[in-house]
């Protein structure tokens, strides 16, 4: 029955996703699961960053764990880019739409503040 097994994320040079998986596999002690049927990353037992492959709607997106304040800023002041997610928005997390032009310098930077946010101490340090 369509719609009911596993998703599998397309692998190919121009996918995000792709560079999202090498910009957190790079990140000390992180695991690449599924959960809920999406690729997600965790360090320790804790998710830092869910993909979001056309998951809620017909978009392709990524979730990151986000500091206090950071979700409203960014939703704010580019709602074209940032969204904040169903489920986690609510803990502050924000949604990055990735079938829009991305910045990809930024994406990681915020890659990296997720990682930092929910890491050990001793792990977060050597980032």
């Amino acid at each position: 029955m369509p719609g009911t097994g596993p998703r599998t994320l397309t692998i190919d040079a121009t996918d995000p996703y792709t560079r999202i998986r090498a910009i957190c596999t790079a990140l000390p002690e992180v695991l690449e699961r599924e959960s809920h049927g999406e690729a997600t990353w965790f360090v320790g037992k804790r998710v830092f960053v869910t993909s979001a492959d056309r998951h809620h709607d017909d978009r392709r997106a990524v979730w990151l764990a986000a500091p206090d304040g950071v979700q409203e800023t960014l939703v704010e002041a580019d709602p074209e880019r940032f969204f904040r997610p169903p489920y986690v928005g609510v803990r502050g997390w924000i949604g990055v739409y990735l079938d829009v032009p991305v910045d990809w310098g930024e994406l990681e930077a915020r890659i990296l503040d997720a990682y930092r946010l929910i890491a050990p101490r001793r792990l977060a340090e050597l980032v």
